[in-house]
């Protein structure tokens, strides 16, 4: 059969082709980090004026309230005049500089002579182990019970609870028996609540509350208790992906990859170098240095440097060596908290909040009170600054008197930083309690932790408190 002979047909265009949406690439863009740069300036006392109108008068946006990036890139004109911007900011001097160092040599000088800690007997191995292993379960479960309502506002996290029967807050979060409207209203954290409510928990998710510390752990069994700040930027690059970091630690990322060295990683063009990511890094530096606060806060140190500077590494000083006393096995509550402001320059933001928010927690019973309190006084602060975190986590424990389920309850129950408070009250809170993680916080994580850290997927805490303990037992 012969072919049918060819018809004349005109030519067929190609169907067009959308435009691809712009990568909005949360925490690092110019034109999103002036804002929070220009309110950085106005918390540590920077004369920000003439350059606040420079780039209000260019259009420029404040910065973002909840996210990390604006909707809309930015003109290239807007966008060179942010990264001038930067550069200026980083230029103001701070009369906050004085009495909030950076420099180690210069914290150090901060701490009361003979020292600002004590270097106690540390328990042997076998008991050092098992309380290890309740502060990898207390932190993780601190964690947890703060996922769901990760970046609500402390009116929501109220009406949830009081919803479900759960206020003062003293078990999971759920949604049953919550309203269907009050749940549109304040929806749970999108990314967690599948993983971390009451009748979903099956293990503990991956968190990079956990994430870090299992970081810190691959630093100390690869380079020990001596290892470099660049050790730490080194091992970051070769094992956490960029997607996994935050605010503060993704600005550090990208100024390694523009082959920038500390301290200059934490510097350069990051208005988040005073926020929480330091801290929620701490923990392994406190578990492997039982007894001995000022060790504890040296390894700290070199870990936070790479990210933060001022009352951004103050909170992990605060936290290590906080927890370090707790590891000693002696220490309550109120003297491990005494321990970690001891390494903390007493003139600095961070030190007068703890202060204030020890003494707050001391004079109320109700614990909602003291939250007021504290939002009142510092709620001009990012959520997910330092200094308001720090305090909130010293009030739970206060006010909780060293007992595990009421720490974490509280510190969740304050808002802010939810998961990442719980999270280090309840580390410190199982080294202190004598009873420990109560089997129905512990039962639900199965003793199995996810994460995407190489080699740690599916890891029990049993298995990782052994691995902390002989890091502890490393000179």
């Amino acid at each position: 059969m012969s072919p049918a002979p060819p018809t004349s047909r005109a030519p067929v265009s190609p169907a067009p082709v959308s435009p691809a949406p712009a990568v909005r690439l949360t925490w690092v863009q110019p034109e999103d980090l002036v804002g929070h740069e220009l309110r950085q300036a106005a918390e540590d006392g920077r004369d920000a004026e003439p350059l606040l109108r420079a780039w209000l008068a260019a259009g420029g946006p404040p910065a973002p309230g909840r996210a990390g990036a604006s909707a809309v890139p930015a003109p290239p004109e807007l966008r060179a005049l942010a990264t001038r911007l930067l550069s200026e900011l980083a230029e103001l001097p701070s009369p906050l500089a004085a009495d909030e160092p950076t420099a180690w040599p210069a914290v150090t000088a901060t701490w009361p002579v003979p020292g600002a800690a004590r270097s106690g007997s540390a328990p042997g191995a076998p008991e050092l182990t098992v309380r290890l292993e309740r502060a990898w379960v207390g932190r993780a479960v601190g964690c947890l019970l703060g996922k769901p309502v990760e970046k609500l506002p402390l009116h929501a996290i109220r009406a949830l609870g009081r919803a479900a029967g759960n206020w003062p807050l003293s078990d999971w979060f759920t949604e049953r028996g919550v309203p269907a409207e009050l749940l549109a209203a304040h929806p749970w954290n999108r990314r967690s609540a599948a993983t971390s409510l009451a009748e979903n928990i099956d293990g503990m998710p991956e968190d990079d509350d956990l994430n870090h510390p299992l970081l810190g752990l691959r630093l100390l069994r690869r380079h020990g208790k001596r290892f470099t700040t660049a050790d730490l930027g080194r091992l970051w690059l070769d094992e956490l992906p960029a997607g996994r970091t935050f605010t503060a630690e993704r600005l550090a990322y990208r100024n390694l990859l523009q082959g920038l060295e500390p301290p200059a990683t934490a510097t350069h063009h990051n208005p988040f170098r005073e926020w929480i990511g330091a801290l929620i890094r701490a923990d392994v530096h406190g578990w492997t240095n039982p007894g001995d606060p000022a060790a504890a806060a040296a390894q700290a140190y070199r870990d936070a440097a790479l990210t933060h500077t001022g009352n951004g590494l103050y909170a992990a000083l605060f936290a290590a060596a906080a927890l370090a006393e707790a590891a000693g096995g002696r220490a309550d509550v109120h003297t491990a908290l005494r321990a970690g402001l001891a390494v903390v320059p007493p003139r600095s933001r961070l030190a007068e909040a703890v202060r204030h928010a020890v003494d707050t927690a001391g004079r109320h019973t109700d614990f909602d009170r003291v939250v007021d309190d504290l939002h009142e006084r510092y709620g001009h602060y990012h959520w997910v600054h330092a200094v308001p975190n720090t305090a909130l986590v010293a009030a739970a424990l206060t006010h909780a008197d060293g007992d595990f389920t009421r720490s974490v309850c509280r510190a969740v129950s304050g808002g802010w930083d939810t998961d990442s408070n719980g999270a280090t009250a309840g580390s410190l809170a199982a080294l202190v309690d004598p009873d420990g993680v109560p089997q129905r916080w512990s039962a639900p994580l199965k003793n199995r932790l996810a994460t995407t850290v190489p080699g740690f997927d599916g890891i029990g805490f049993d298995t990782l408190a052994q691995l902390t303990a002989q890091e502890a037992a490393r000179p």
